[in-house]
């Protein structure tokens, strides 16, 4: 299956799609241009930000969740105005965020990396209840923070292991064993970015370098595929009205020269349908 250009905005690092379901609009960010872009039916605008943004999640129509490079603020996107939520990081220069997602319980998942993707400088946090909580650390490259439907477990890579992960959560949505191997990519040579789960418990991840999204169940056996214009696919989203069509980011970044689909974001109709993304709660 081949997905269709939904923006033609071209984005250095393009990451952390979110479909709102209270808006009916896409979210997304260019981590290396520093930008928040949405499109919706009536068109496409964007935020500057003066430091890098990541992901986010929403909280409540026209108010999202943000992570930046040294923290986690609420943003008001009518007003354009950023409320300080948490301190990220912020004492460590060496350090952006990069995927993250909000969980079943209302809590947000973010990983944090090196600006030169330092090896092990990064972790993985949880924000839930007005606290910080240090999941993992000693990750290079945190990705494909997603979450089961029936709230067993969450996933999660460290890209450059190329080894997509699988960790049991507790009734409060917190890990409650260490993680265990859901899928390695080591020997195909692709390497895993972001991911989200479908309503049926399926994983959809990006691949790094591969131009595609791949779906695979709750087995880890691979399913099928979703190819994309642009070489480096970097994280998948569901949205529309029926939460059957698949959002993709691409970055071209790393490409020299960048193809004419590099940094585009896509979508394609799937026959599945995805969770709506879980409200952040404050």
């Amino acid at each position: 299956m081949n997905a269709q250009v939904f923006s033609d905005t071209v984005c250095t690092l393009g990451e952390g799609p979110l479909w709102h379901p209270e808006e009916q609009a896409l979210y997304w960010f260019d981590i290396m241009a520093m930008r928040l872009y949405r499109r919706d039916q009536t068109g496409e605008v964007h935020w500057q930000f003066d430091e890098h943004v990541s992901a986010g999640g929403w909280i409540d129509k026209g108010v999202l969740l943000i992570a930046s490079e040294t923290a986690l603020f609420e943003f008001d996107t009518q007003s354009g105005e950023s409320t300080f939520l948490k301190a990220l990081e912020a004492d460590n220069p060496v350090t952006r965020s990069n995927d993250g997602r909000a969980d079943p319980w209302g809590g947000f998942w973010i990983g944090t990396m090196g600006k030169e993707k330092e090896a092990k400088a990064g972790a993985i946090y949880r924000y839930v209840d007005g606290r910080l909580h240090k999941l993992f650390d000693k990750i290079t490259t945190p990705n494909a923070i997603c979450f089961a439907p029936d709230r067993s477990c969450a996933h999660f890579t460290d890209t450059r292991t190329r080894k997509i992960m699988r960790v049991s959560l507790d009734g409060d949505g917190f890990p409650d064993a260490k993680p265990e191997l859901f899928v390695d990519l080591w020997e195909q040579g692709v390497s895993p970015d972001g991911a989200v789960v479908d309503a049926s418990g399926r994983l959809w991840v990006a691949l790094w370098g591969a131009g595609q999204v791949s779906c695979y169940d709750t087995t880890g056996a691979l399913q099928s595929s979703v190819d994309v214009g642009g070489v480096h696919s970097s994280c998948p989203a569901f949205g529309g009205p029926d939460l059957d069509r698949l959002y993709v980011t691409t970055a071209a970044q790393g490409r020299d020269p960048a193809g004419p689909g590099d940094g585009l974001t896509y979508v394609a109709p799937v026959a599945t349908k995805g969770q709506q993304e879980h409200r952040v709660l404050l």
